[in-house]
């Protein structure tokens, strides 16, 4: 890690991906990558990142499948000047932009209907109920503003092909709030834990909805992050640092 007029560069993804960000206030850690590695996109598909921060999720995304598209909007002008320098940092201006919006107001050049998933890290914390943080940044990214779930939910619905997902990262003690959200809006529910250890409760999920689906919800068996001595599970260092994909599909039944 190098540091230098309050901007650090770290890495993800083993090194694969370099990040400039803040030195302090909000600091990328594991759930941008486990947002990307949640994403199953097809070659020459579109992906739209809202709140794309820094650029974490949508460069891990890139780096993963080198024939997908990646567009970020972030509301932050000092997050979009630093997510566009990741872009270049990572060599990817061919494929992934980041743009300055509001999704409230989805900047003009975002034609609706036009991707085939959308991906976010939503503020997790209710407004009434959070003490913000001083640092505004960090409030931003941890506390929900103007835009609540239910208006980033419409966002990514508006934004989404037929047929679309849009998959995102959550506190699973808000789980219940999310699917009455998604309920009759969308389809094919899939919800992953990530637990912080065996026999430990799940503090986030990884939901995967779409659009103008009608099939049913599936709870997956999840991720085990930690072992006991606080290592990384092999399962979770090698979607960490080795790139796997998490997949959003339940296992096959055996001899099925």
């Amino acid at each position: 890690m190098s540091e230098g007029r309050g901007v650090t560069e770290d890495t993800l993804l083993d090194g694969r991906v370099r990040l400039r960000q803040p030195a302090s206030g909000y600091r990328v850690a594991i759930d941008p990558v486990l947002l990307a590695a949640a994403v199953a996109a097809a070659p020459g598909d579109s992906v739209l990142e809202l709140g794309c921060g820094v650029g974490a999720a949508a460069l891990c995304l890139a780096a993963r499948l080198p024939a997908v598209r990646v567009v970020g909007i972030e509301a932050q002008r000092e997050m979009v000047r630093l997510a566009n320098d990741n872009v270049v940092l990572n060599g990817q201006t061919a494929r992934v932009s980041v743009m300055l919006g509001d999704l409230l107001r989805p900047p003009p050049r975002l034609e609706p209907g036009t991707f085939a998933l959308v991906m976010a890290n939503p503020p997790f914390l209710e407004r009434e109920r959070a003490a913000p943080s001083p640092d505004p940044a960090k409030a931003a990214a941890q506390i929900e503003g103007e835009a609540d779930f239910a208006a980033w939910l419409r966002c990514a619905l508006t934004m989404l092909q037929p047929k679309g997902s849009f998959v995102f990262i959550h506190r699973a003690d808000r789980l219940e709030h999310v699917l009455a959200q998604l309920a009759g809006r969308t389809g094919d529910i899939a919800v992953l834990p990530l637990w912080p250890g065996v026999g430990k409760p799940a503090r986030r999920v990884i939901v995967r909805a779409r659009k103008g689906v009608a099939a049913p919800t599936c709870l997956l068996p999840g991720l085990v992050l930690h072992e006991a001595d606080g290592r990384f599970t092999d399962a979770a260092e090698a979607v960490l640092r080795r790139g796997a994909a998490l997949p959003l599909q339940p296992a096959p039944l055996a001899g099925g």
